[in-house]
Formats: C-alpha cells, structure tokens, sequence
C-alpha cells in the first residue's frame, strides 16, 4: 500500500506505474483517492476549529456564570451543543471516508522497481541467467507419475475418493525423498543464518489483507467456515504476520527466518497436460524464507534469497535458470521479483519451481511492521523466497537424476537424509 503523501504529491508517477501494470482501469483511482484525501482534511480541520471554539466558549460560560448573567451563560451553552453534533456528524463522514480511501489504497498497486522490464504477463518475462548444464537424456523421459509408480511411490486414485482432484498419496521412498527434501532445504537455510521457524497454518482475515491483494486472495485462498481464519497458501503469510504491530530497533535487523509448513490454494482454472499429477495441486508442503529489514538493504537481500534456492537446486543436480517477472506479472504488492525455474528433461524446457519477491514497505504498511532507529520511526522491507516446494520439486528431481534402468540417483548432499542411499531401484 502507497503512502497517501506520495500519492497527493505524486499523482502523475502513480498513473504511470498503473498503466505500466497495464492496469488502466484503475486510473480513475488515484484522482478519486485525491479528492477523498481532501475532503478528509478538510473534515479534520473543521473538527479542530469546533474544538478550539468549544474550549474557547467553555471559558466564556465560566466568566459569564461568575458575572451571573445565566442568560448569556446558556445561549452559550446551546452554542457548544450545536458545536458538539457537528462534530459528531463530521466525526461519522471522516470514517467513511477513511474506509473509503484505504480500500482504494490497497487496490492501487506498488510502484514498481525502475529495473523491471516492462511487460503484459508472464510471457514478456525475461531470462536473467542459467545455472548448469540441461541434459536430455537419450532414452525416453516418463512422465513424473509414471516415474513414481515404478517405485510404488504415489496413489491418486485413492487421493480422489478420500478428497477429489488435486491431491495425492505420496508412498514408500517417493514419500521419504519427498520429507528428505524438506529436511535438507531446513538445515540448508539454517547453515545460511536463518532461524527456523514452524508457523500457524491458519492466519486471520487482517493478516490475509495484510500481506496479498484482494484478487490474490480471492484465487488463492481457503476460508474456514464460521471463523475469521483462512488455510495458508505459503507460510510467507504467517511468517510475515508473526511481527504485525510491532515496533522494531534498527539494531535488531534483519529478521531472517526459514519456515516450514503445509500449503493450501484453490488453484483456479484450467489445467494443462503438463500441470496435472503434482504439479499444481491444492495442498502440499514447502520450505519458505523471509526477510524484515532497513529500506536501504532490501535490494542486497533480494539477491541473496534467489541466490539461495539456485545454489540448492545445484548441489541436488538440477540444472535452473533466473527469470525477471515483467510489470505485468507482478502482483499488486511486489517491487521486483523473479522465478527460479529448473530443467525439465522430459519437456526439455524450464518450469517455476520457486518465486523471489521484494515488496518495499507495502506489508510492512498494511501490517503495521515499524522501526524504531536513530533517525526516528519508519516502516520496514519484507521479502519472501521459495527455498524447495515439493512435490512439484520432485518432478525436476526425478527428470534429472533419472538412469536408463528406471533407478534414480541421490545427490551426495541428500544421503544423509535417505539413510545413506546412493540410488533407488524401481519396484516395478
């Protein structure tokens, strides 16, 4: 959410960012919002003036009453009951006006980095950088199912009766390769500093609005029935939630916490022949790092994040590549961000695996995160990465690592948490 001083001082910067999002509809905003700003002034003004002359005429009633002119004292005193419902009327329009202007202030978009490219959606994204060599193999790659079938390693049909389409059971060393994953990104990000964390999995409405846009959440989430409560859709939302109201000393930055948890999205629309299986899915599981810091270091922790989840997909073999996410696909709140999308031999192409994203003080913001330092107070930076998000990180773990015979090689960095295993031999 923009600061309401920088949007009154800034209207034509704010509409250029609009229609760089390519969001036009939402010019008629930023004029709007200006004239209720005003109006909001004025209305505060108005009330401080009624205040000052009911003090003022308070102490005309107390000379008046001294003098014992009653008469004059109680015409005063209707002036101070008129003087009091005006102030109750403008009292009710400035919180409607209030409202007003903060819902259209989470609505108008963040104004983007001058370094994101300009573009509609995600096909104008462009490619930053490539990590390893992509291999396709010269025998045929299966499908991700059918890799895990050979290893007895996952059941959808029983998935669908129990709870309907996308979801899965993940067996045997499909499902051990799937917590061994969890377990090294973890201990990956703690060797990188960060302190791990287990969030709640629920988060309330407040929070919701806190860190995503309506049309995010809308798309996105699961509301519990009956409760002010929605199922995470990243562990972001918690772990950014965990400092909502709080005051933080600039000493103690930057918050840097890894996260893991389960994660649940209505995944709308249409799916395509590459996105069934467990690729998108409405509930999985997912190691999360997050970053609160000074303004003035967020764009040094924005690389150090993406940074990380190419350096682990590495030491598991998995060949990767940078993409910087053009205006238009970023969400309302992001600054800047990019996918890191591993190799799929099967495709021979790359898929998302994982997002970076700087969001300024936009949370922070909505939240309420503040800083106290030497200079005073002043909103906070979050940012958020993907560390690892299995099962779809299974998919370009099993492409990649897959042999002619059917069997899968462990990377060194996994064995510890496979027992030891070099290699898993289909069953089937």
């Amino acid at each position: 959410m923009l600061d309401i001083k920088f949007l009154r001082e800034n209207p034509e910067v704010v509409k250029q960012n609009i229609k760089n999002k390519f969001q036009d509809q939402k010019l008629g905003l930023v004029d709007e919002v200006i004239e209720l700003d005003k109006e909001n002034r004025d209305i505060k003004q108005e009330v401080q003036n009624l205040r000052a002359m009911r003090n003022k005429i308070s102490k005309e009633i107390g000379g008046l009453m001294a003098k014992g002119l009653k008469n004059e004292a109680e015409e005063k005193k209707s002036q101070i009951t008129a003087n009091a419902d005006r102030v109750a009327e403008l009292s009710e329009r400035e919180k409607e006006v209030e409202e007003k202007i903060k819902q259209i202030m989470m609505t108008i978009p963040n104004i983007i980095d001058p370094s994101v490219p300009i573009g509609k959606d995600d096909s104008e994204n462009v490619e930053i950088e490539k990590y390893g060599e992509p291999v396709v193999p010269d025998f045929e790659v299966p499908y991700h199912t059918d890799i895990m079938d050979r290893f007895d390693g996952i059941d959808l049909e029983s998935a669908g009766k129990v709870a309907g389409n996308g979801f899965y059971y993940l067996m045997g060393d499909i499902a051990r390769l799937h917590s061994a994953v969890i377990s090294y990104a973890r201990d990956f990000m703690i060797d990188r500093g960060f302190t791990y964390c287990v969030p709640p999995f629920m988060i309330r409405s407040n929070v919701v609005t806190g860190v995503m846009s309506f049309a995010e959440m809308d798309a996105m989430m699961y509301k519990i029935e009956g409760e002010d409560l929605y199922l995470i859709g990243t562990s972001e939302h918690s772990m950014i939630g965990k400092f909502i109201d709080s005051q933080l000393e600039e000493k103690e930055l930057p918050k840097t916490l890894t996260s893991y948890s389960p994660c649940f999205r209505k995944e709308k629309g249409a799916h395509g022949i590459e996105e069934r299986g467990v690729y998108r899915i409405h509930q999985f599981e997912k190691q999360e790092m997050i970053v609160v810091c000074k303004p003035e270091e967020s764009k040094e922790w924005y690389d150090k994040l993406w940074q990380n989840t190419v350096d682990l997909f590495r030491t598991l073999d998995i060949p990767v590549r940078t993409l910087e996410c053009c205006s238009g696909d970023l969400a309302d709140l992001k600054v800047k961000s990019c996918d890191v999308e591993a190799w799929s031999p099967r495709q021979k192409k790359y898929f998302e695996v994982g997002s970076c994203s700087n969001l300024g003080d936009a949370q922070a913001r909505r939240l309420g995160i503040r800083v106290k330092g030497e200079n005073g107070k002043y909103f906070a930076h979050t940012l958020n990465n993907t560390v690892v998000a299995p099962p779809r990180m299974l998919i370009a773990f099993l492409e990649n690592n897959l042999n002619e015979d059917g069997s899968v090689n462990i990377p060194e960095a996994l064995r510890p948490y496979m027992g030891g295993k070099e290699k898993l031999v289909p069953k089937n």
